[in-house]
């Protein structure tokens, strides 16, 4: 009979800690059982889609990067060509003058040939900028959709 009061006591202990306690040291108890009794029907074709979307935007996004680079090497290219066309220009028309009219000449030209300088590394810091902005659009975008995806299979529940 002694046992049979410990065993009941035992009984009554373990249930008093019962269930909770063993869901607080063991969170994932049970977690397998909970996953299968999730509804999961068109989830996967909705993940491979949102997967396929992401990777399109990806490939946008390394796109639109490409050919803001495209575009800053091409105007890159042409002020240097205008910038050497000049001073070719400058040169022919310096010998058999004056030295101190031709220093007169380069002196001139080098201050327009620095604020063109200037001016050209803020154009293409505007066309850098631009590019960054259309390729971050296309994320924000994909995020948002994202997060929209989400909020509406939230929903369901």
């Amino acid at each position: 009979m002694a046992t049979a009061k410990k065993a009941a006591a035992k009984k009554t202990t373990a249930s008093s800690t019962g269930p909770n306690a063993d869901a607080v040291l063991n969170p994932l108890k049970g977690m397998a059982e909970r996953l299968q009794k999730l509804d999961l029907t068109g989830s996967a074709g909705k993940v491979l889609d949102s997967s396929r979307k992401d990777l399109q935007a990806l490939m946008q996004v390394n796109e639109k990067s490409y050919q803001g680079l495209q575009t800053m090497v091409q105007r890159q290219t042409e002020m240097i060509k205008s910038a050497i066309g000049e001073w070719q220009e400058a040169a022919k028309g310096m010998p058999g003058k004056d030295a101190k009219e031709n220093l007169a000449k380069l002196d001139e030209l080098g201050r327009a040939s620095f604020q063109r300088a200037v001016d050209d590394i803020k154009e293409l810091a505007t066309l850098a900028a631009q590019s960054q902005k259309d390729a971050f659009e296309v994320v924000r975008e994909r995020i948002q959709s994202n997060v929209d995806e989400v909020t509406k299979l939230l929903q369901r529940k």
